[in-house]
């Protein structure tokens, strides 16, 4: 079976752009405070997009386990980017939030994230970023939900989880 050239040159394109990404969180965590670990960071993210959360919410979004969130999470609040508050649906539940000072923070690394972004695009045509744009989400949304079936063909034998059952089975 011969190499596939077009895939083969989207697979080493990937690898460079999540490099660079990997590089650029770590610089953009640094920003919003020195001691900021780049994984962190990803946390100020969603819960600035998304508002307050539970810990073990926010673990199932990212995949990782609930220490992990927890060692994540202590850190932010240590370094007074997010607090803890009681869920008023229910009083036995934390909600995480971020704090004013994490929001002024990241809102101005995000800011300035987003100009290096339109200087880098700068030569583009507008069609060709909302055309990138566009190819990434299709590309983000097919794995997610890809990953969806996974999760919900989790402990099934092979073949109960049958292609187009489930979304997209692991099975396939």
């Amino acid at each position: 079976m011969g190499v596939d050239h077009v895939f083969l040159a989207l697979e080493r394109e990937l690898a460079v752009f999540l490099r660079r990404a990997r590089a650029s969180s770590g610089e953009m965590s640094r920003e919003v405070h020195p001691d900021l670990e780049s994984a962190a960071y990803g946390l100020l993210v969603r819960l600035a997009d998304a508002g307050a959360q539970r810990a073990t919410d926010l673990a199932g979004f990212f995949g990782v386990g609930k220490a992990t969130i927890s060692r994540q999470l202590h850190a932010l609040e240590r370094l007074g980017l997010v607090a803890r508050e009681p869920d008023p649906a229910d009083g036995r539940a934390v909600l995480v939030r971020i704090t004013d000072e994490g929001r002024e923070r990241f809102d101005r690394v995000r800011i300035a994230r987003r100009a290096r972004y339109a200087r880098r695009l700068a030569a583009w045509d507008r069609a060709e970023v909302a055309e990138l744009a566009r190819l990434l989400h299709r590309l983000n949304a097919e794995q997610e939900q890809e990953q969806e079936g996974e999760q919900e063909c989790e402990g099934e034998t092979e073949g109960e989880c049958a292609p187009g059952e489930a979304g997209r089975g692991r099975w396939q």
